[in-house]
C-alpha cells in the first residue's frame, strides 16, 4: 500500500460520518488523504446494508434542516439535498383515532409557523396549548441556555409541561433526539437541539428531511470519490489496530501492513480509539473507554408493493409493558420508488427490544400498526427485519464531559459524534466534529517539521521508539 504524492500525508482512520467529512475537507485543501476503514464498506453506523435484495440502511434516519454543515458537504460531493432528501415542515403527527395528536407547521416564516401549528393543533386541551407555549416563550427569554444542568423529566416539571404534552410530544422529542430517556438525558443538549431547529429565526432549520436513498449513497460513498478524484485513496478491509510515533509524524500497524503519516485522524468508534491510544495518552484513553452507549433498534416490514400509507411518517405511542415498541414508522414507497410496500419502525433506546427474539419483536411491531393505523393487513407482512445498533449514540445524561478533538499527541486528531459540541450523537454532530479535525489538521500542517518531531509525547515526554 501506497500514499498518494503531493501535500501534507494525513490518514483518516475510519469511514463513517466523520472519518468521512475530515476527508472531504482535507482533500479539499490540497492534503495526501489516505481513507482507512475496516469494513467493507462506509458509513459506520450510518450505512446502506442489503437485506432481501434491497439496499436498506442500518438504521432509519431523520435530518434537520438546521443541519448546516452536513448540507454543505452534501453540495461539496456532488450531492443535491433537494433532490436526495424529502423535505416536510416540523410535525409531529399520530395516525387518527390512535389516542396521539396532530401537530403540523405550515410553511409559514418563523416564529409563525409554531404559533399556527399549536392553534390547529388537534388532539391537544387547552392546558396542554397553553403549557407548549409557556415553555417556548421561556426558553427564548433562556436563550435556550441551560447554566446548571438537569434531567429533561426535570426540566419539563420546571416548566409545569402537562403529562399528555409530556406523553405526545416532549418524550418522543427527546428519545428521538438524544436517544437518551427523558428521566437520564440532558436538558442542556436537549435546549440546544429545539434552539437550532424549532427555536431558529429561519423557518426551514426546523424542517424534517428523510433520505430518498441509503445513507451510504447520500454521504459516504460520494465522499469517497471526493477524495479519490482530489489525489486521496481508500482503503476498505484495513482495521487500525496501533499508532506510534514515527520522526515527524506517525506510523500506523494496519491489518493489511504498515503505512507512515504526517497527521492522523482517529476516526474510530470511542471504544476502538480508547485502545489505540492507551499506550501514548492512557488518560484520554480512559475518557473514551468510560462512555455508555445506548441502542437503536429498526425493524423493516415488506407487504405487497400497492401499500401505500395516507403520510410519509407517523409518530406512535410506545407502551414496551403492553408490546408497544415502535416509536416512529416511515413508509419507505413514497422515499424511494425502488422500495413499494416497505415500512420502516424505529425503536430508539432500543435494549429493552434488542434483547428480544427478532421474529418476536417484528410480530409486535406488525400488531402495533395494524392496530394503530386501523389496516388489518399490516398484521401479516411479508418478511419482517430487525437491525439493530447496540452502541448507536453515547448515553448524553446532565453534566457528561466529551472529549474535544485535540489530543496531547501532536499530529493527531480525534473525529466522531461523541466530541464536545452542543449537540448529540447525531449526524451533524459527526459532520461538525471531521471538518474541526480537519481545521485542527491543517493548523497542525503549517509547523515546520523539526518542530512537530519536538513536540511529540505525552505531557512533553520522549517519544516512544518505532523498531
Amino acid at each position: 500500500m501506497s500514499a498518494p504524492s503531493g501535500g501534507l500525508r494525513v490518514a483518516v482512520a475510519g469511514g463513517g460520518w466523520a472519518g468521512c467529512a475530515a476527508a472531504v475537507e482535507l482533500a479539499a485543501g490540497g492534503a495526501r488523504v489516505t481513507l482507512l476503514e475496516s469494513a467493507r464498506s462506509l458509513g459506520g453506523r450510518a450505512r446502506g446494508v442489503e437485506v432481501h435484495g434491497k439496499m436498506l440502511d442500518n438504521g432509519q434516519h431523520i435530518l434537520l434542516g438546521a443541519y448546516a454543515a452536513s448540507l454543505r458537504l452534501l453540495r461539496q460531493v456532488g450531492i443535491d439535498p433537494e433532490q436526495a432528501l424529502l423535505r416536510l415542515p416540523v410535525q409531529m403527527r399520530y395516525p387518527e383515532g390512535s389516542g396521539g395528536m396532530d401537530f403540523v407547521a405550515p410553511r409559514w416564516p418563523a416564529p409563525l409557523h409554531l404559533v399556527a401549528a399549536l392553534v390547529r393543533a388537534k388532539g391537544l386541551a387547552r392546558a396542554d396549548k397553553l403549557a407548549l407555549a409557556r415553555f417556548t416563550t421561556a426558553a427564548r427569554t433562556m436563550g435556550w441556555v441551560l447554566y446548571h444542568d438537569c434531567t429533561v423529566e426535570e426540566l419539563l416539571a420546571r416548566f409545569d409541561q402537562t403529562p399528555r404534552l409530556n406523553r405526545l410530544l416532549w418524550h418522543p422529542l427527546c428519545i428521538a433526539a438524544l436517544n437518551t430517556p427523558p428521566e437520564r438525558a440532558s436538558a442542556r443538549v436537549f435546549l440546544a437541539v429545539l434552539r437550532d431547529s424549532l427555536g431558529a429565526k429561519r423557518r426551514a432549520a426546523s424542517d424534517m428531511l428523510l433520505p430518498r436513498i441509503d445513507m451510504g449513497a447520500l454521504f459516504p460513498q460520494a465522499a469517497a470519490r471526493f477524495v479519490e478524484q482530489h489525489g486521496g485513496e481508500v482503503l476498505l478491509g484495513n482495521k487500525l489496530t496501533a499508532v506510534a510515533p514515527a520522526g515527524s509524524g506517525w506510523r500506523l500497524t494496519l491489518s493489511g501492513g504498515e503505512l507512515a503519516f504526517d497527521a492522523l485522524v482517529l476516526a474510530t468508534p470511542a471504544t476502538q480509539s480508547a485502545a489505540i491510544l492507551a499506550p501514548h495518552a492512557p488518560d484520554l484513553a480512559g475518557q473514551l473507554a468510560d462512555l455508555a452507549y445506548e441502542p437503536i433498534a429498526t425493524c423493516y416490514l415488506q407487504y405487497d408493493p400497492a401499500l401505500r400509507l395516507d403520510l410519509p411518517f407517523y409518530a406512535l405511542l410506545d407502551d414496551p409493558a403492553h408490546e408497544r415498541w415502535g416509536q416512529f414508522a416511515f413508509d419507505r414507497g413514497q422515499l424511494d420508488a425502488t422500495q413499494p410496500g416497505l415500512l420502516a419502525v424505529v425503536v430508539s433506546v432500543a435494549g429493552a427490544a434488542a434483547a428480544l427474539e427478532q421474529d418476536a419483536l417484528g410480530k409486535m411491531i406488525a400488531a402495533q400498526l395494524a392496530h394503530d393505523l386501523r389496516r388489518p393487513d399490516l398484521g401479516a407482512p411479508q418478511w419482517t427485519r430487525v437491525i439493530t445498533e447496540k452502541r448507536a449514540t453515547f448515553s448524553c445524561t446532565p453534566g457528561l464531559v466529551r472529549p474535544g478533538n485535540e489530543t496531547p499527541l501532536p499530529g493527531l486528531v480525534l473525529a466522531g459524534d461523541y466530541t464536545a459540541g452542543d449537540y448529540p450523537a447525531t449526524l451533524e454532530t459527526a459532520v461538525q466534529s471531521g471538518i474541526a479535525a480537519a481545521a485542527l489538521i491543517r493548523a497542525y500542517g503549517k509547523l515546520p517539521p523539526e518542530k512537530r518531531r519536538l513536540s511529540h509525547g505525552d505531557g512533553g515526554q520522549e517519544p516512544t521508539s518505532v523498531k
